[in-house]
């Protein structure tokens, strides 16, 4: 079956399923939705079996269940890794919402609620996309699932999980449901982010506030000495002056940026995005 067809088809379902997840406020950063974050788990351990997965498991990490699920269909194919998060930021400021955060509401035609997008929409078209593939018995690879409830404080039982279920986790590509599309009708694979390095600078100075009157201009100011190491971290080519930053850094390879060159680009939409 043709994948607009299949999606028509099943629209009715597929909004019931995708707002079954939406209406769980599963939001890490309070701890009163602890009950919360095991019910959207297990509800998305229940999408993935009803998708075709051969198994999913709600398991246990330090802090918010992880769920792992997988469909082999061949031990010697090449097995993909989606990874997806079910935890939403809180809703706050509630005021500002047209709508209940957690009650999805359409309209002009987009869906309106917390997870809709970051990321509940996302990985629901992963999921759904490997239904259409196993119903119709295209898929020709092995897929495995891992959904976290923790990204938006930052992960701090992910790293640990993946050490402890290396083997189970194996896989030849990872595809995160975690970024954006260039445009609604320019679908994109993103494989690359800037990522974060933080640094503590710490600058030192009198023991005591001193009257300016006396020593300004003689003992240096601190926090005038911060600014200047500060405009200092780039140069005027905004390259990153930090001693060995690049050392393992790898260059972007000329194919890639002539690829990265041909995506078209708003400049003007691009500013108003910001």
């Amino acid at each position: 079956m043709e994948i607009k067809k299949y999606i028509t088809e099943n629209e009715s379902k597929m909004l019931e399923d995708l707002f079954s997840l939406i209406r769980i406020p599963s939001i890490s950063a309070k701890p009163e939705y602890h009950d919360d974050m095991l019910a959207c788990a297990k509800r998305w351990a229940q999408l993935l079996l009803e998708a075709g997965a051969d198994e999913a498991l709600v398991m246990p990490s330090k802090g918010n269940p992880i769920v792992f699920g997988q469909k082999i269909v061949d031990p010697d194919a090449k097995t993909v890794l989606v990874y997806a998060h079910y935890d939403v930021m809180p809703a706050e400021p509630l005021e500002l919402w047209k709508s209940e955060p957690f009650e999805p509401e359409i309209r002009d035609g987009h869906i309106w609620a917390r997870g809709a997008d970051d990321d509940k929409g996302q990985s629901f078209i992963q999921v759904k996309a490997f239904e259409y593939l196993v119903r119709n018995g295209l898929l020709q690879t092995n897929v495995k699932f891992i959904f976290e409830g923790e990204e938006e404080i930052g992960s701090p039982s992910l790293e640990s999980f993946c050490q402890e279920h290396k083997e189970l986790l194996k896989a030849d590509v990872i595809l995160v449901s975690d970024t954006s599309m260039l445009g609604a009708d320019l679908p994109s694979l993103t494989t690359g982010l800037r990522g974060l390095a933080y640094w503590e600078i710490e600058v030192t100075g009198p023991n005591r506030d001193l009257h300016s009157g006396h020593f300004g201009g003689a003992v240096a100011n601190p926090i005038n000495v911060l600014c200047q190491i500060i405009s200092k971290v780039t140069d005027a080519e905004e390259r990153i002056t930090v001693p060995s930053f690049y050392d393992d850094v790898e260059e972007v390879p000329q194919a890639e940026r002539d690829m990265i060159a041909r995506i078209p680009f708003d400049e003007e939409k691009y500013k108003k995005a910001i």
